[in-house]
């Protein structure tokens, strides 16, 4: 199945190819090319910034030492609490091998292909919204990326408590035996992909009018289950990169209250509308 999973490299290079056009067309003064110049320049700043993740996501585990342990200390945790084992949700798709196939494939698909899509259709169709929703996708993943330095051993490291690596069994892993693999293994918490899935979730919802917009909550909800059934996260993987989310949405708000009453005792607002509007929230990140 066809997906994005670009390098580092190739987001680089994707950026530096829209920040090429993004200056070619700035001369050119044209509605299209406006159009184009402006889109170009936007995406410069998100691939920069995947490309960012990217490679510092290679070097963030320079040690794996204490990750089952902390793994074990989770499991522990979510038992005591009585959230539902992720063992027991595995069991409900195990005996069905299209299942077990299909959430493979969404794990593995639906990540960063939704998250392009969901820019690309957020940039198009609700540009007034779209800064925050790109700020939020910004903050989150920054904010999951330093707490992965933290090595966690994810679920289906764990075959000792009952987990398979569903994937692996498949043929279908993108990481394969442990040690091996495009992507850092013990980086699983948070988990940026239901982190991105909440993202998309909420601001479909919350933006959209279409009776289509339950797109989002229902990606929000399979990518869950993916990430569960595969043995890929463990709950508080998810709890962790909503909280987040949740954390960062509210938070552009009070970022730019605080720079708007610092405009107004300053003097500035009056004297510099545009600027007491574009924040540094919008223009920065």
């Amino acid at each position: 199945m066809p997906q994005l999973r670009p390098s580092w490299q190739l987001s680089v290079t994707v950026a530096a190819i829209l920040l090429a056009t993004a200056l070619l067309c700035r001369p050119l003064r044209r509605r299209p090319t406006d159009l184009i110049g402006a889109f170009a320049g936007e995406f410069t700043l998100v691939m920069a910034l995947l490309a960012l993740w990217q490679y510092i996501g290679q070097y963030v585990h320079r040690q794996v030492a204490g990750a089952t342990e902390r793994a074990l200390l989770i499991f522990r945790w979510q038992h005591d609490v009585h959230l539902p084992s992720e063992v027991w949700v595995q069991g409900l798709v195990l005996p069905h091998p299209w299942l077990v196939r299909g959430v493979n494939d969404y794990y593995d698909f639906a990540h960063l292909s939704s998250m392009a899509i969901f820019l690309v259709w957020m940039w198009w169709r609700h540009r007034d919204v779209y800064p925050r929703a790109r700020n939020t996708v910004v903050l989150t993943t920054l904010a999951c990326l330093l707490v992965q330095a933290i090595p966690v051993a994810p679920p289906r490291l764990m075959p000792q408590l009952g987990f398979v690596d569903t994937a692996l069994v498949y043929g279908q892993s993108v990481y394969g035996p442990f040690g091996s693999g495009i992507a850092n293994q013990l980086a699983a918490m948070p988990s940026v992909h239901v982190g991105w899935a909440a993202i998309v979730g909420w601001y479909v919802w919350r933006v959209s009018s279409s009776r289509w917009r339950v797109i989002g909550p229902a990606h929000t909800a399979l990518t869950v289950l993916a990430v569960v059934a595969t043995a890929n996260h463990w709950w508080l993987d998810g709890i962790i990169a909503v909280a987040f989310m949740a954390l960062a949405i509210p938070g552009q708000e009070v970022a730019r209250s605080a720079w708007r009453r610092w405009l107004n005792h300053r003097g500035l607002a009056a004297a510099e509308p545009s600027t007491a509007e574009a924040t540094p929230v919008d223009l920065i990140i």
